[in-house]
């Protein structure tokens, strides 16, 4: 299977490694807590179109790895995910809304982000071999104003040929339709 995701326009592949802090990195992630943030993470990413690749909630941090649509941009679904879970982590467990979480923030801003992809140095190495696939291409390629002139000259004489090989399949046998202007086909022509 391929690694490839589709859209109706757009073919994907887009894999980021998340990873964000309660604040002031407090170790409050364990137990019950760890339970309820894994399930609505992956709520949350399956109510977004994304793919949950794999999540690992220490006790003071979250590492995500996902496939996220183009449609969706990471700070957008980290808005949403560090939103929704907060607001839920305070409604099951009011005690973590006292001190230190003054202003009912439970998670540090920001967040750490990094795509995972292809391997680099193959990418580099394909890069500059489209550079030169290009550079040589140029070189068998005339000038643009000949590249017109030809394709140009030979689309008109193909047009000129077709018109030739349709009127040489013409008959005006009928003089009333010639005289009306009306082509008529031979018969066994088709």
């Amino acid at each position: 299977m391929s690694e490839f995701k589709k859209l109706s326009h757009v073919i994907y592949r887009c894999k980021y490694h998340i990873v964000w802090t309660p604040k002031y990195r407090f170790r409050v992630l364990e137990g019950l807590v760890k339970e309820l943030l894994t399930k609505d993470i992956q709520l949350l990413l399956e109510w977004k179109s994304c793919e949950l690749i794999e999540i690992n909630i220490q006790i003071n941090h979250i590492h995500l790895i996902v496939s996220i649509p183009p449609k969706i941009s990471i700070s957008q679904l980290m808005g949403i995910s560090k939103g929704k879970t907060a607001i839920k982590i305070f409604k099951s467990y009011p005690q973590l809304k006292k001190k230190p979480y003054w202003g009912n923030h439970f998670w540090a801003r920001g967040y750490c982000v990094d795509t995972i992809g292809l391997d680099e140095e193959k990418i580099k190495k394909y890069v500059i071999y489209q550079e030169n696939q290009e550079r040589i291409e140029e070189q068998q390629t005339p000038d643009f104003d000949t590249w017109v002139s030809r394709t140009f000259l030979t689309s008109l004489e193909r047009k000129k040929r077709e018109k030739k090989y349709f009127l040489c399949q013409i008959s005006y046998s009928n003089p009333l339709n010639f005289n009306l202007g009306v082509p008529v086909l031979k018969s066994g022509s088709m």
